[in-house]
């Protein structure tokens, strides 16, 4: 079960109460499903009993144990605790990660999209018009390049949650500047003016670059310069020094590209040895200390996997383009680990785990890929 499906389970446990006349709610459009926080127990947690208590005239106590009854009976869920104020806890047993693996693996790099994003151009149109209901978001940007390629993550990220954006800045980028940032696919030109062709939603003004830094920014080529202005927050100063070019541990932007680059390599190797992946148990040990290793190595990595869709939704949300930056490098740091037992070792064969690993480290590349790509990054094959 993937984190939607079960967002959709707690909606059926909130309805199947409504119906039995246990709670007097509205049932709401969302269920949040997140991982559990400090103190939480198994794979997923959601606060819809939080949200739900005022309306209902309840405790969130009282309606989290009113519908617990409910989601403890719904199909792939094991087990369902009741933590803090009235938190619920879900266990999916061994299902859960499969079921994210195989979700990952069939979205790819766009795992985290909302469903329909796809149809969603990069002029704010759909289908070659402007859908009555749906009035894009405008995000305008002074004539800075910082600006210019926060602006041009926000409107990806937002883009990817299916939300339509238009695009102005006060004047055309520098040629150089638009080579090396790849800044690209502004809309308009100019200061909006009275009327504007869309209400000014968001005016985008991070700390910017100063104009004589230029120098130390435009000879760090794309990637680099880009994770340079994206990864401060916004109010914070970028840092304009080589230290984005070296290949050591101590820059979070190799360590992102070099966790995407050893996923494949460990995809190709796998493929030389003559298997593939394949979503399933990932521990499959012999002993009791091996499993528990296998669960502690894969666990840190499940976990920011599983929260990437919340990632997604809140950088886009909040126009954070450095809290997916972050999110990255968090998911490569977990993804090295589980690198290091995906392939057999000397003359073992390959086992159904090994299988199950690969298919993990497939799924973690997908999302070091797609995020990648939204920050306009390439991601490297071989590094």
């Amino acid at each position: 079960m993937t984190p939607v499906e079960l967002s959709r389970t707690v909606l059926r446990a909130v309805r199947r109460a409504v119906e039995d006349g246990e709670l007097s709610v509205v049932v709401p459009e969302k269920a949040l499903v997140t991982v559990p926080g400090a103190g939480g127990w198994g794979d997923y947690a959601t606060n819809i009993a939080l949200q739900l208590a005022r309306p209902a005239g309840e405790t969130p106590r009282r309606v989290a144990e009113l519908l617990r009854p409910h989601l403890a009976g719904a199909h792939g869920v094991s087990g369902v605790e009741i933590t803090g104020p009235g938190f619920l806890n879900i266990s999916l047993g061994s299902t859960a990660s499969t079921a994210l693996v195989q979700e990952i693996l069939r979205r790819g790099p766009r795992y985290g999209f909302v469903d329909g994003a796809a149809a969603i151009s990069y002029d704010g149109l759909v289908g070659g018009q402007h859908t009555p209901a749906d009035r894009p978001v405008h995000l305008h940007a002074p004539h800075e390049p910082r600006a210019l390629v926060v602006m041009d993550v926000v409107a990806r990220l937002l883009r990817s949650q299916g939300t339509l954006v238009r695009t102005s800045c006060e004047a055309r980028p520098e040629a150089e500047w638009a080579a090396v940032l790849g800044i690209v696919d502004v809309d308009a030109y100019g200061v909006p003016e009275a009327p504007a062709p869309a209400p000014l939603d968001v005016h985008v003004r991070p700390v910017p670059v100063p104009f004589p830094d230029l120098v130390d920014l435009l000879p760090l080529g794309r990637d680099a310069a880009r994770w340079a202005l994206l990864y401060p927050a916004a109010h914070d100063r970028p840092r304009l020094t080589a230290d984005h070019l070296v290949q050591r541990e101590t820059n979070p932007l190799f360590r992102v590209r070099y966790a995407y680059a050893r996923t494949r390599a460990v995809s190709r190797n796998a493929a030389d040895l003559g298997f593939t992946p394949e979503p399933g148990d990932v521990q499959g040990a012999h002993d009791i200390q091996g499993a528990h290793d296998a669960q502690r190595d894969t666990t840190p990595l499940l976990t920011t996997l599983t929260d990437h869709p919340r990632v997604l939704a809140r950088a886009a949300a909040h126009r954070t383009p450095d809290l997916l930056a972050r999110h990255l490098v968090a998911v490569a740091d977990a993804t090295l680990p589980v690198l290091a037992a995906t392939l057999p070792l000397g003359d073992e064969k390959p086992s159904a785990a090994h299988r199950a690993r690969l298919a993990l480290a497939e799924a973690a590349g997908a999302v070091l890929a797609g995020g990648l790509s939204l920050l306009g990054i390439d991601a490297p094959q071989h590094l």
